[in-house]
């Protein structure tokens, strides 16, 4: 065999040894889109209006980016950057919120240290066949409203 002939059987097998591992790098993975994102925060909204309640409600996707962002009428703006905290604090670290408020209140104070942890009831993940999917954030009620209408919104999931 020449040079040549050897040399394109070594490249072939290379690139089939090649192409056979980038398949096996490859997964499916579950995403949020914008219209999910819209159901839920009209489930959470509805939640609010139904409790008076004038909020802010965000969704976020399973990096943290915003997704959708919906401040009712009359809602104070400082609860913006609070929803959105408490969304990527749910996604970040793959937990509801509300465990990092019942830290600090036992004592833990050490939580207030971490990056991007907002210890305030409000931020749930959205978990779709156990994927981690995105999270909602909500505020302008007290720690325990905004984990209800949260909560509401992330309830559709289960729907599905």
């Amino acid at each position: 065999m020449s040079n040549k002939v050897v040399l394109r059987k070594l490249l072939f097998l290379i690139i089939v040894f090649l192409c056979s591992k980038i398949d096996a790098q490859v997964v499916e993975k579950k995403a949020i889109t914008l219209e999910l994102a819209k159901k839920i925060a009209q489930a959470a909204e509805s939640e609010a209006q139904k409790n008076n309640l004038i909020m802010v409600i965000t969704i976020v996707d399973d990096g943290g980016n915003l997704i959708y962002l919906e401040r009712m009428d009359n809602s104070q703006i400082g609860s913006i950057e609070v929803a959105i905290q408490k969304a990527r604090t749910a996604i970040y670290f793959k937990r509801p919120t509300k465990s990092y408020e019942e830290k600090v209140i036992a004592g833990n104070n050490a939580i207030l240290k971490v990056p991007n942890v907002l210890p305030f009831e409000g931020g749930l993940p959205l978990i779709v066949d156990g994927q981690y999917i995105g999270a909602i954030g909500v505020s302008g009620g007290s720690p325990q409203q905004d984990g209800s209408v949260a909560q509401a919104g992330a309830n559709i999931l289960s729907t599905k």
